[in-house]
């Protein structure tokens, strides 16, 4: 059975010279805020009949956080109705 001070004297040997740091410390992108234009572009895209939201991200070259971010907007507003299948229309 091995213990922490045996894998810890199995890894003492290496040299820390040979163990890189990373350069970059990883920093989440700051989160996308729609603009007038976003919400037009996707109003526009939106009618009665059901889309698919994967086809809205494609159709309006938003990101996906964007375009979710919009739809709840409409949602919330009274103006979206969602549907079974990740469809959504207006009403």
């Amino acid at each position: 059975m091995q213990s922490a001070a045996d894998i810890l004297e199995q890894i003492r040997p290496f040299d820390p010279r040979s163990v890189r740091s990373p350069i970059d410390t990883y920093a989440a992108a700051p989160p996308e805020d729609a603009s007038d234009i976003d919400r037009q572009r996707i109003a526009d895209l939106l009618g009665p009949v059901p889309v698919a939201i994967d086809e809205l991200i494609r159709q309006s070259h938003l990101s996906p956080s964007v375009v979710h971010t919009v739809l709840l907007e409409l949602e919330l507003g009274g103006r979206l109705e969602r549907h079974a299948g990740g469809r959504a229309s207006l009403f």
